[in-house]
Parts: structure tokens; sequence; C-alpha cells
């Protein structure tokens, strides 16, 4: 094992000698501070959640944890905590799992973590995990008891913050089902084209009264370059790659989506996601869907480590001349999928691929759509609608007191 004495004595001896002592051991100490320890052990930062309904906003939350040490180490919490904190999940703690391990910002993952910071878990974390810092964003996490969930970890001076991620949430997700599902009690007295209007918005005068009063709107995330770059891995495919490219909505990203990426992954050596623009989705799936935006969708699949590149607003038809310009060797389509009829359209849009060879059809791990998931919301809707008040208020009292936070 080297000794971490030695190797700094060593460098800074190698300053001296090049007339560059100040900068170097400047370098050494920022070094030190950033890992906590001169021994040079990997800083390793911890943060907790749900991850219910997991969306880019967790992800980018991840991201900046990531960005605070060497390693991430995340805490999902159990399904049994949920329920007594905050309501039912809408996705089980398997699926939860599932879509934590695979953000490409995540290093390990602890299953069934508590809902608060309690004195003998935080000791697990600091002795059995080796976590240097617990993370958490600038909003308030209080539990049913109006007491801070971080507390302990505050007091033991370990504990890091990190900004909220602006425009969503799983409670507005939630709130953006449930509204469809009573816009659509009315589907039959309206026609699409002023019920589509009243669903970009958020809002419909018949329901205003039972919708929260944050007034849950479909979208109000703000995308920027920056943050698509943040999300990119920002390489491309070599010359002699197998690139792999399979298209979708990828609407509400689900465990379903993400271990089919897994498996279209293992098949080259590069994967092409190409995600369909919002009008796509409407035109084929109904007026309310899709249920998040386009950039929105974008960003969760980039966060996805299986995933090399995304097609912002990909074509519904797969050409030879977009096969060509992306050297495309292989095009597949999972068969747990919104549109599994495709190949009996009058416009498959899976000819071309067909026709060259180049098509395969995935046999899904899962049996799970988005459609899956707004069933789960439908069969449970009062339950969600109370969480989802409950949660209002809170979400309220937040934006009442915001204020600028530093940090990306």
């Amino acid at each position: 094992m080297p000794n971490p004495d030695h190797n700094r004595d060593k460098l800074l001896a190698t300053c001296i000698l090049g007339g560059v002592a100040a900068v170097g051991l400047t370098i050494y100490l920022a070094r030190c501070h950033r890992r906590g320890s001169p021994s040079g052990r990997p800083v390793r930062v911890y943060m907790d959640g749900c991850f219910d309904m997991m969306h880019y906003g967790h992800c980018n939350a991840l991201r900046q944890a990531r960005a605070l040490g060497d390693q991430l180490v995340v805490g999902v919490v159990s399904d049994a905590e949920i329920i007594a904190n905050k309501g039912p999940p809408v996705t089980p703690l398997n699926e939860r799992m599932i879509m934590v391990r695979a953000v490409k910002w995540v290093d390990e993952v602890i299953p069934d973590a508590p809902y608060a910071i309690t004195e003998e878990f935080m000791r697990k974390l600091f002795d059995e995990y080796k976590i240097d810092f617990i993370i958490h964003g600038d909003d308030p996490c209080v539990l049913p008891d109006g007491t801070d969930a971080y507390a302990l970890a505050k007091k033991a001076g370990r504990y890091k913050q990190i900004k909220r991620t602006e425009g969503v949430s799983s409670t507005d997700i939630v709130g953006r089902m449930l509204l469809c599902v009573r816009e659509r009690s009315v589907s039959d007295v309206q026609n699409h084209s002023t019920l589509q209007r009243q669903f970009s918005t958020g809002r419909s005068p018949k329901f205003d009264d039972v919708v929260s009063d944050s007034r849950t709107k479909i979208s109000q995330f703000l995308p920027t370059s920056r943050r698509i770059v943040q999300f990119s891995n920002e390489k491309s495919p070599g010359p002699d790659a197998r690139v792999v490219y399979i298209d979708g909505a990828f609407d509400l990203f689900h465990a379903g989506h993400v271990e089919t990426l897994r498996i279209a992954r293992g098949l080259g050596d590069f994967l092409l996601v190409g995600i369909h623009t919002d009008q796509s989705v409407s035109a084929k799936r109904g007026v309310h869907r899709p249920i998040m935006s386009l950039h929105e969708r974008s960003l969760s699949v980039l966060a996805c480590r299986y995933v090399d590149e995304v097609i912002i607003g990909a074509p519904w038809e797969v050409s030879r001349d977009m096969i060509t310009t992306f050297n495309i060797s292989l095009v597949v389509h999972g068969t747990t999928a919104e549109n599994t009829d495709f190949q009996k359209e009058q416009n498959n849009p899976y000819a071309v691929p067909i026709s060259m060879g180049i098509f395969k059809v995935l046999e899904s791990p899962l049996d799970i759509t988005t459609t899956t998931l707004i069933r789960r919301i439908v069969a449970n809707h009062e339950a969600y609608q109370k969480r989802n008040e409950k949660k209002a208020a809170s979400e309220k009292k937040y934006y009442e007191g915001k204020t600028f936070v530093s940090g990306d």
C-alpha cells in the first residue's frame, strides 16, 4: 500500500525543484480539502430519497451530489416508510431501485433506507459505508412531527446542500395525470382542440375547484442548452462502432424503459435513442399525451447510463438517409410498448430498416408501459389526490419564501 506521507513529500520536493513550490502546495492542499483527509481517500457522499415517479429533477440532484464527491451512494426509501410519511408510492421499491441504479452518476445504492436520518443510521453511514457528507436540496424535508429530517446530519457538521431543480416534482407529475383523468370525464362534451388548449396550460375552469392551489401545470420546465450539456455524455461513436438505434416517446420514463435500453445497449457499442416530438406522440396516443414535454423526456433518457446519445425530436419514420447519417447498424423496438402493431400500419415506421435486414424486436423484460403508471394513478386517484393536496401546501410555502441559491 503506498505511503501517503511519502507521496506528499515527493510531490513537494518535485515542486520545489521545479521552482513552483507554492503552486504545487496550493494544489495539494486543495485536493486534501476536497477529499476530506490527507490520505487522499475518495470522498463518499450520500443522498437519499423516495425517487417515486423518477424524473430529470431527481437525476439532476444526483448529478449535483456526485459533483461534491468522488463516489455517490444513494439510499432508496422503503415502500413502508413512504406510506407512513407521504402516502402510497406510485412505483414500488424494485422499480425505483432499477431507476436509481440506471442513473449514470450513481455508484452504489442502499435499498430500504429510512425516511429520516436517525442516529443509528447516520452512524452506519459513517462507519460502514464510509460516508463523508450527507446531501439534500435547498427545499425543506419536514417529518410529520414538524422536525427537520436532516437535523442530525447538520448537527454533526456533515451536511451539504444542493440547488433544487426548478419546474418539476413527483407531486407535479402525479397532478398532471390526475388532471388527465378529470379532463377525460368531459371529453365527450368538448371538442379536441379546446381540450388540448386547456391541457397545454394545465387548467380547466370546470375543475379549478379540485385542482390544488399551486394550479398543476403540464410543464413549468424552462430548458436551457447548459442543462442539456450537463446531462450529455459529450462523445460520439468511432468509425467502426456498432450503433444501435431505438426510438419512442419515453413518457414518464420508467423501469420498463430502462430495462429495454439496457438490453439494446448490449447489442452494440453505442446506443442512440430517438425521442419523438410532443406533436407526434399526441397524434398517435391522444391529446392527453405526452405527460412530459420533449425536453423533459430527453433529459430523463440522457441521464440513463445505458444511453450514449439522443435525437431530440426524432422523426416517426426511420429513413435510409437517417440510417446513413448516423451510421446505424441495428434498429430495435421493444415488445412491451405503447405501439406494438406498427407492422400492420399502412406506413410502417420501420419499413426501411426491415427491408435492409437491420431491424430486431427485443423481448421486453418488464411488462410496464406509461399507460401502466397512469392506470395505477387512476385506480388509487383519491389517495393520490389527498397526498398531492398535502404536498401542495408545503411546496407553496417553499416558493413563497424562496431565495436565490447559487449552483446548478
